[in-house]
């Protein structure tokens, strides 16, 4: 056990090691003209996603990489994977803060109007957005949302508040976001706080309607949106071309630009001591709580998706081993083939999306019974293909000694196939345990709170890569040993009876 603990230990040192440290090299950008042939780092789907593609063109050689979130880009200039960042101007300067190293470029790239987005056939929810966008400028609060979170004299000074006597009595408006754009969306403890977040409550008084806030990934607002998941989306975003085609715009609300995050003259990059980190990462601000209610959620999942997993892998199995050893249930057997076909087929992420958007599209269910749903689905896909391996690896002559006894076919599959067959598979069963826990990690993809997303949430406001990755890392790492720990037990307790 010491020698583990040991093993681990220096494991970690070396990532620190190597997390920390930063070398300088690739290409110095000072300037729109030097991004011919630099790598960009960029985040997914957003405007400066759609203008550093321009820069891939072959006339210009440059990569652009593209990352979730605006930390992980600023993450990877920080450590010289690329050679500037081009992001929104105040979330740019939010991800900053607190690294010396790294300047914005004086030089605009791009001068852009941020605008909600509605469902192409909600054009009554636009018009009244539109009408509250005009009331909120008329009478200075937008001015004033927007004075509380930017500018030196004026920030924390005119927070908003709800008008006295306001009712909600025409429903809720369901608002997709994505809480790592600061100081427009980010987070405050467990509420999202921000000038879209300020902006959509005040048109929210205005039209009587509570608020509900979605916090999902940047890429997936618009989807969210025209699948009517959610009413609005507002997170910062331009209107283009290629978005309108699919999406309805607002009138716009505030003028914003593109920047260059780039490395400076001389990157020195604060190295504060690691108890600090940890206080900065877990204790303050309560922190450590995203990770908790993360992994209660991923549990929950985890657990009732192996469950209902297990019995829909047990139920196609068993037709399929009753087609292969009878002939039988053609039809079902099928069925069963092409279900397994198209689940082994496509990847979990994209099934959870597809059941989230595309199959539950006008239903409003909870997403924690989404996700056990899809990972059930893709489980019991795999477990089905263990558990028919399993029967069929019995020897022939073990269903004709059941025979031969007087038992019928399901007489002898339940008492003399079946007990043999889990104690072949058990280890295979949970390897798919132990991965289906692993897979719960791209639960943020529907706004789902998980522990990975948990995570997420703690880089998106410390601007610190490791000690939450590796906290998430450590988590996981003890609940798949625990389960190996349990499996390893049970097998053993199965085995006594073949002695």
């Amino acid at each position: 056990m010491k020698k583990k603990l040991l093993i681990l230990q220096a494991i970690i040192m070396m990532l620190a090691a190597t997390g920390c440290s930063a070398e300088d090299k690739g290409k110095s950008v000072e300037s729109v003209d030097d991004l011919p042939g630099a790598t960009i780092g960029v985040q997914l789907g957003t405007t400066g996603d759609i203008y550093a593609s321009d820069y891939e063109a072959p006339e210009y050689g440059s990569t652009v990489e593209r990352f979730n979130k605006i930390t992980d880009a600023v993450q990877a200039l920080k450590q010289s994977k690329i050679d500037c960042v081009i992001a929104d101007e105040q979330p740019a300067i939010a991800s900053i803060e607190t690294e010396p190293g790294l300047v914005i470029l004086d030089e605009p790239f791009a001068l852009e109007e941020y605008a909600m987005v509605v469902a192409k056939d909600n054009d009554e929810l636009l018009a009244d957005i539109n009408d509250a966008l005009v009331q909120l400028k008329d009478d200075g609060t937008l001015d004033s949302i927007i004075a509380n979170y930017i500018g030196d004299d004026t920030k924390g000074k005119t927070p908003y508040v709800s008008p006295e006597g306001t009712t909600y009595e025409n429903g809720t408006l369901v608002v997709a976001t994505n809480a790592a754009f600061k100081p427009y969306e980010y987070y405050d403890g467990n509420e999202v706080v921000g000038i879209d977040i300020d902006i959509i409550r005040a048109i929210g008084d205005i039209l009587h309607m509570d608020i509900e806030i979605e916090d999902i990934e940047f890429d997936a607002i618009i989807s969210a949106v025209s699948s009517h998941k959610a009413d609005v989306g507002i997170a910062g975003m331009t209107m283009t071309q290629e978005r309108a085609k699919s999406i309805n715009f607002s009138d716009s609300y505030v003028t914003s630009k593109q920047v260059m995050i780039v490395r400076g003259d001389n990157a020195s990059f604060s190295n504060i001591g690691f108890v600090d980190k940890i206080y900065q990462n877990f204790v303050q601000n309560d922190r450590w709580a995203y990770v908790l209610s993360g992994l209660k959620n991923t549990l929950i999942i985890a657990l009732c998706a192996v469950i209902l997993g297990v019995f829909i892998g047990f139920l196609v199995g068993i037709v399929r081993v009753a087609h292969d050893k009878t002939g039988v249930l053609p039809i079902l057997n099928a069925i069963c083939k092409l279900y397994l076909t198209i689940i082994r087929g496509t990847p979990a992420m994209i099934q959870l999306l597809i059941i989230y958007y595309v199959v539950f599209q006008s239903v409003n269910i909870s997403k924690i019974l989404v996700a056990v749903i899809a990972f059930a689905i893709n489980s019991g896909a795999y477990v089905a293909e263990i558990i028919r391996g399993g029967i069929m690896s019995i020897d022939e002559g073990q269903t004709e000694a059941g025979r031969s006894l007087g038992l019928n076919y399901r007489q002898t599959m339940i008492y003399i196939i079946l007990p043999q067959a889990v104690k072949n598979v058990l280890p295979s069963l949970a390897n798919e345990f132990i991965t289906l826990i692993k897979e719960t990690s791209i639960c943020g993809y529907i706004g789902l709170m998980d522990l990975t997303r948990g995570g997420d949430i703690i880089r998106s406001q410390t601007y610190e890569p490791f000690l939450p990755l590796i906290a998430v890392a450590l988590i996981y790492l003890v609940i798949v040993e625990i389960l190996t720990v349990l499996v390893g037990r049970w097998e053993k307790s199965l085995r006594k009876s073949d002695r």
